[in-house]
């Protein structure tokens, strides 16, 4: 069985590139557009990894975080924050949140894909 890896984001462009890349390397992906759904789906699926936008509709990915790593039964779950946001200020709300990695937007792919090899390995 494949792992399984979360894109929340309200980007489509993101999503689309981020899905195809991370299908190639052969993950099982599933796809949130905000952050109720978002919070839905990682209580529900329990993915190895969530690629976390921090500004979506909803709930903010930062709110998500929290909610995530308030919930004993996610505790394995490893959050990658994905924003346009990449102020120092940015960075420490993220880690204050419990993000494991935060990337500013725009990425690199191939750095990206390294970063959640590293970080589901």
């Amino acid at each position: 069985m494949s792992i399984k890896v979360l894109i929340a984001d309200d980007e489509p462009n993101i999503v689309v590139s981020l899905q195809f890349m991370l299908k190639r390397e052969g993950y099982q992906v599933l796809v949130a557009r905000d952050g109720i759904e978002a919070l839905d789906m990682i209580q529900r699926e329990t993915p190895a990894l969530v690629l976390l936008d921090g500004m979506m509709p909803g709930l903010t990915g930062f709110e998500v975080c929290e909610a995530v790593r308030a919930d004993a039964r996610l505790n394995d779950i490893r959050i990658l924050m994905l924003t346009a946001k990449g102020r120092d200020t940015d960075i420490q709300r993220g880690k204050g949140a419990g993000v494991d990695a935060y990337v500013a937007k725009p990425f690199s792919t191939r750095d990206l894909i390294v970063q959640i090899k590293d970080m589901i390995s």
